[in-house]
């Protein structure tokens, strides 16, 4: 589109906006009739840890919310000469998990709990083996059942418990409603009806009785709704809260409010059946759509659900790129002592670049990436670790394939029980810092997970993006479309990708490096032992 096509978009109320509230960014994202961005704003903000607790205050989630939609609304007026007054529809999402909870006036019960706290081991512990159903520490259900065992004051006063998405999306619209991925983060989804367990719900509520507490779950929890789903209008007081300057006009219509890996999911175009992406940086997790749900609990395996409620399979680890970024900060240094001057980016790309020439199998060389802890391998902490034979091929290539090959090798061995579990993988998209140098990430994580790794041209665009398409979905959608026609017939028929299939000296080599790879994983426990 160009300029003047985007004007007219503006004035006439066709674009969408999409807003995501991150760990460390909230970002606004307007796009036009061909979902390509054509705004931004954002606002950098941390978390709290007050009184044991990580934390956002609900004051500053308003204060990120406003400025990064000013910032927006500025730009729009800067490169378009226009005020902007009203979108086609709209959307928000957030960090998922966590516990935000509210009495029957609205007022919140205590601080926002985020996702990071882990004070919610005993109740995930005894969730798990009462479902049979894995329930991480940073779901809602968790902290909400450890408040109970806590027997905090303000259990009882509860009428209201939601996330971060929930709450906003309340505040601006006065629906208490939920998509069904973000819900799939408080408690578990069946996804045959697109709602919350209903057995589950009844074992919880067998926990409540006894505990003689005056309110069932499902009396509590937000409403689910699906992608396409209408969820409410912007309210004339919810205008006035995302936008004081009061030029944003109420009536608009929003989606169901999403999670953050809804959203990247969305934005990879990674939510048809047989299809998974991979977010590899300082942390690295993949998620595969599964064409059923896995046969048994997996405590390593995490199970949410995309936006239209399809089961989804999360494999997470904790550690990723860090340990190896500090190497290349360590090379970093060398080069500067010796006089050569040469940009972190150019080192890290010829660094990678040189792991390409290596022994397919790094070598017989070992690493562990652990900086901190790791529930695939059951290590509650983590030491870095790089360890040789006499007989090892001490090289360069072989000491950077071998870290690379350390990235990835805990998301491996969670990727490896959905092998077993005869799960079916067509397309893999990888994003983030991993996939940086060219081919470099793409060759190893084929290798890695044995099948084709593609990167698109806009997988940076982010969780804001992937909001503002769930927006535009309901705005657009015809008659019975899928989101995944509409994503694929839509918004992703053009796209530019790269895809790397596996080379089977590369696989082999991963094989041999990951035998060696779990049968150390004694000493990475003898250092965390030994090395306090």
């Amino acid at each position: 589109m160009d300029k003047n096509e985007i004007k007219k978009s503006i004035e006439s109320g066709k674009t969408v906006l999409g807003i995501e509230l991150g760990s460390t960014r909230i970002k606004a994202v307007l796009i036009g009739e061909d979902h390509s961005p054509i705004a931004s704003g954002s606002f950098e903000w941390e978390n709290q840890y007050e009184h044991g607790v990580w934390t956002y205050s609900l004051d500053n989630v308003w204060k990120g919310l406003q400025e990064s939609y000013q910032n927006l609304s500025n730009e729009v007026s800067e490169k378009y000469g226009v005020t902007l007054k009203t979108v086609g529809a709209m959307g928000f999402s957030a960090m998922m998990h966590g516990y935000l909870a509210f009495d029957k006036s609205g007022n919140l019960l205590v601080p926002f709990r985020t996702w990071r706290n882990t004070m919610t081991g005993q109740a995930a512990e005894k969730l798990t083996s009462l479902f049979q159903f894995n329930i991480p520490q940073r779901w809602s259900i968790a902290h909400l059942y450890q408040a109970i065992l806590n027997k905090e004051a303000h259990i009882k006063g509860i009428s209201h418990q939601t996330t971060l998405a929930g709450y906003v999306h309340w505040k601006l619209t006065g629906q208490k409603v939920l998509g069904v991925g973000e819900a799939s983060g408080m408690f578990p989804i069946d996804s045959t009806i697109n709602d919350y367990d209903k057995k589950m719900l009844g074992q919880f509520n067998d926990l409540l009785k006894a505990e003689n507490m005056s309110w069932k779950l499902e009396d509590i929890l937000p409403k689910v709704l699906v992608a396409g789903d209408s969820a409410g209008v912007l309210t004339e007081e919810g205008a006035k809260l995302l936008d004081p300057s009061g030029q944003l006009k109420a009536g608009i219509p929003l989606c169901p409010p999403e999670g953050d890996a809804g959203t990247g999911m969305v934005a990879t175009n990674s939510v048809a059946e047989r299809t998974g992406n991979v977010s590899a940086g300082t942390s690295v997790f993949a998620m595969i759509v599964l064409e059923k749900a896995l046969s048994k609990l997996y405590p390593e395996i995490d199970m949410v659900t995309t936006p239209t409620g399809k089961p989804v399979a999360m494999v997470h680890a904790n550690n990723c790129t860090s340990d190896l970024n500090a190497w290349v900060g360590l090379f970093h240094e060398f080069t500067s002592a010796l006089g050569v001057e040469i940009s972190q980016s150019k080192l890290f790309e010829m660094l990678y670049k040189s792991a390409l020439a290596g022994d397919a199998d790094g070598g017989g060389l070992l690493a562990y990436n652990y900086l901190s802890g790791e529930s695939i391998t059951d290590l509650t902490e983590g030491r870095p670790l790089f360890i040789r034979t006499p007989e090892s091929r001490f090289t360069l290539p072989n000491f950077m394939r071998t870290h690379l090959f350390s990235s990835v090798g805990t998301l491996k061995i969670g990727m490896d029980i959905l092998s077993q579990e005869n799960v079916k993988l067509d397309q893999l998209l990888g994003h983030g810092g991993f996939f940086k140098t060219e081919g470099v990430g793409q060759k190893i994580m084929a290798a890695a997970m044995n099948t084709s790794v593609s990167v698109m041209e806009t997988a940076g665009e982010g969780g804001a993006w992937g909001m503002a398409l769930l927006a535009a979905y309901v705005l657009h959608k015809t008659g019975n479309e899928t989101l995944e026609d509409y994503l694929n017939g839509k918004v992703f028929a053009n796209e530019k990708s790269s895809t790397i299939a596996p080379d089977k000296k590369d696989v082999d080599g991963f094989n041999t490096f990951m035998e060696r790879y779990k049968a150390g994983l004694g000493i990475e426990r003898a250092a965390v032992e030994g090395f306090k």
